[in-house]
């Protein structure tokens, strides 16, 4: 450990407590003390005997002056430290609509408690890359859109406990048997039926399950499996670009994507100008949900989604063809209307789309289960690098990924 001067520096005690162990919780206080060149002394600690009892540490931090300390601090009380003193959160109003405090406190998708008038209480609707205003004796996680003018907003880093996910303690589930892995020199059958029982595990225990997705899987011939997968109810929402939904309308009307028949990969007569037709066959009827009514959409994820009444939100892009007159062209409404389908879910599926995925991976508690497939490994780890650190990466072809994952659930009705 660094070396720290004895007249200038500072300490204090803090705690941690739950499945420390297990969980490398200890470990990353730890590291990240030393990381930071402070110091540390356990001055007491109670590892659990028993595979359910939780553990508790009590340690003092020394920095090499109160700012260093205090940067230390910061660190772990995000890794689920809180001081041994028991601070009150500091507020400041908001001095304008849209605009934040200086200093505001910016919140990470754990599980979040603060502490305010003598008791903890927990954050709701916990989302990454926010602020947390507090109204009466409730604590809300706010995008900055929506912050007004007086908003009463946490500022600093005191009276805030984090509670990082854990290691489950029973059962091994395919999150257990790959970790946040990302690798794609995995058995890929192996994985498809560990992802296909926890889908349809998830969903036996009443689970909600929503897929984000990218053309790429109308692109890859995966179209069908993930219709079959939405008409069986295994999915309870949608969450996708212009994209998707063009090219699964020009799949189930023309046999085509981007004007290639899907399952011989040959180009179409006039194939350039399928996706356009498609399009104009929505706005024909006014909408997807029209085009399903007068049966001139009879197939496709679009089409069961709206058969089944499964939510869908389409989010639109600079780039869109149309766009589709579903397509939500107000990103900010957009954010807004994915969330609500967000809203209670046990666990995304995304699916070859980049951008969508990390709009939704920023949305989304720590403890909901994240499955990320894509052919490119770089797209995977952006995910997980931009802080869905739970997700769980599978590089692979959705093409013949989604089949062998359908295939799976199949054999269990």
């Amino acid at each position: 450990m660094a070396l720290i001067n004895k007249m200038s520096k500072s300490s204090q005690e803090i705690e941690v407590g739950g499945h420390l162990i297990d969980s490398s919780i200890l470990t990353k206080i730890f590291d990240k003390i030393m990381d930071l060149q402070g110091e540390f002394q356990v001055e007491e600690i109670d590892i659990g005997k028993k595979k359910q009892d939780e553990s508790f540490a009590r340690l003092s931090i020394t920095g090499k002056n109160q700012k260093h300390l205090d940067e230390i601090l910061e660190t772990v009380y995000r890794l689920g430290a809180i001081s041994k003193i028991q601070q009150q959160i500091t507020l400041k109003k908001a001095p304008k609509n849209y605009v934040m405090p200086d200093n505001f406190y910016s919140t990470t998708n754990n599980h979040t408690n603060v502490f305010h008038k003598g008791k903890w209480i927990p954050v709701e609707n916990m989302m990454m890359d926010k602020c947390i205003v507090v109204k009466g004796n409730k604590a809300f996680c706010v995008p900055v859109r929506d912050v007004q003018k007086g908003d009463q907003i946490i500022v600093g880093e005191k009276g805030i406990k984090i509670t990082p996910p854990e290691r489950p303690r029973e059962g091994v589930n395919v999150f257990e048997f790959m970790g946040s892995s990302s690798s794609s020199e995995r058995p890929t059958q192996h994985i498809a039926k560990k992802v296909a029982d926890d889908i349809y595990n998830t969903k036996k225990k009443g689970g909600k399950i929503i897929i984000v997705g990218g053309p790429a899987i109308v692109h890859t011939g995966a179209d069908d499996s993930v219709s079959e997968l939405v008409r069986s109810g295994y999915i309870d929402g949608v969450l996708a670009g212009n994209a998707l939904a063009v090219h699964d309308i020009e799949y189930a009307t023309l046999g085509t994507s981007l004007g290639m028949n899907v399952h011989d990969a040959t180009l179409a007569y006039h194939g350039h100008r399928n996706h356009m037709d498609a399009i104009n066959a929505v706005f024909k009827a006014g909408s997807i949900a029209n085009m399903v009514k007068t049966k001139k959409l009879t197939k496709g994820i679009m089409y069961e989604c709206v058969k089944n009444k499964v939510p869908f939100v389409l989010a639109g892009s600079i780039r869109d063809d149309g766009p589709l007159p579903d397509v939500i062209t107000d990103v900010a409404q957009a954010q807004r209307e994915y969330k609500k389908v967000l809203k209670d879910a046990s666990m995304v599926i995304m699916i070859s789309t980049m951008l969508h995925s990390i709009a939704t991976g920023n949305m989304l508690p720590a403890n909901v289960k994240v499955i990320v497939v894509d052919i490119s490994q770089p797209t995977v780890t952006k995910l997980m690098d931009r802080g869905t650190w739970q997700a769980l990466g599978i590089v692979s072809d959705v093409g013949a990924f989604l089949p062998m994952v359908a295939q799976q659930i199949r054999k269990k009705k």
